[in-house]
């Protein structure tokens, strides 16, 4: 069941060593089970705060984040480039051990939807005795084969897109390699070009839904080009999560870490076969395919609220939980 809108009780902002400032908020029960949402992208912030109502706020301590480099957190990515290598994967793991130790949080759930089910993968891995659990949704674990599928691969599927999409970066490099230098040129109208083409891709891909259009996905040109930026930024090294840091290679050792991957069947952008693979390797984990839904969807939503109240009723934070597929 997804629960009632609810507002942050509380705020700040995280300041860290290189002079990123992190924002977060809190809200839900302040003495509750801690949790902590990871949203997708990489860039895309907490936006509205929608991700509130997945928790029970009577019994969970919500804790949501907008990652470095975008949403309130600052500088923004692409207001400050000369940044932006300092913006890895690494970094976030590490901004998130500084925020659960400046709030007192002794070990949370982690949910991550998209680009955050990697995120919070690779924080598991990391720290797996922080975690209570793992909830993920549109699961994704940011591997070279996964990023070369959404980038070109898939480009089978949409051929006139894909040829406009790689109009727009000509050459002999990896399309993403291209976008990411596009999109730290010094002309300002080669990076918002640059990032207009990589929005349309995006939307195109996005989602089989029924009565899904593609079209524009943000407001302004800046929460356009900051988006495109992270994202292009983070692909282009592979998500910063190579060899020993190769999440398919290591997720075995998420053994009695109760997990639950939730996907959908028409999920073009990023085939099931991710969320399978880390199901077969992950003993305890449960696997979750819905069959009419793509990227993230509204059953996907509900079965991802039930599965967030299904772990509070958990009192061991290494509890097992019996794995498993199951289609709906």
């Amino acid at each position: 069941m997804v629960h009632d809108p609810i507002e942050p009780h509380d705020h700040g902002w995280l300041a860290r060593p290189d002079g990123a400032r992190v924002y977060w908020e809190a809200s839900g029960n302040p003495d509750g089970l801690a949790a902590i949402y990871l949203h997708g992208g990489p860039g895309s912030g907490l936006g509205r705060g929608g991700y509130r109502r997945r928790f029970d706020p009577a019994r969970y301590r919500i804790i949501g984040i907008d990652q470095r480099g975008c949403g309130r957190s600052t500088p923004l990515a692409s207001e400050s480039l000369e940044t932006l290598d300092a913006n890895t994967t690494q970094a976030l793991l590490a901004d998130l051990e500084a925020l659960r130790d400046q709030l007192g949080i002794e070990a949370w759930l982690l949910h991550g939807v998209s680009w955050g089910s990697t995120l919070a993968l690779a924080y598991a891995l990391d720290h797996p005795d922080r975690v209570t659990g793992i909830v993920l949704t549109a699961v994704t674990s940011g591997s070279r084969e996964e990023i070369d599928w959404i980038t070109q691969g898939v480009g089978a599927i949409f051929p006139e897109a894909w040829a406009r999409f790689r109009a727009g970066a000509p050459g002999e490099e990896r399309v993403v390699d291209a976008y990411a230098r596009l999109l730290r040129d010094a002309d300002p109208a080669v990076r918002s070009a640059a990032a207009r083409a990589w929005e349309e891709w995006e939307s195109t891909h996005v989602s089989l839904d029924p009565g899904w259009v593609p079209g524009s996905m943000f407001d302004d040109d800046l929460e356009r080009q900051n988006f495109a930026t992270l994202v292009t930024h983070y692909w282009a090294n592979d998500c910063f999560l190579r060899g020993p840091a190769r999440i398919r290679d290591r997720i075995a050792e998420l053994a009695g870490v109760p997990g639950v991957l939730i996907h959908g069947r028409h999920d073009v952008s990023g085939p099931a076969i991710t969320p399978w693979l880390l199901h077969q390797a992950w003993p305890g984990s449960e696997l979750v395919v819905v069959e009419s839904e793509g990227h993230g969807g509204p059953q996907e939503m509900e079965l991802t609220c039930d599965a967030i109240g299904r772990l509070a009723d958990e009192l061991s934070p290494r509890a097992r939980t019996s794995g498993g597929d199951r289609h709906r």
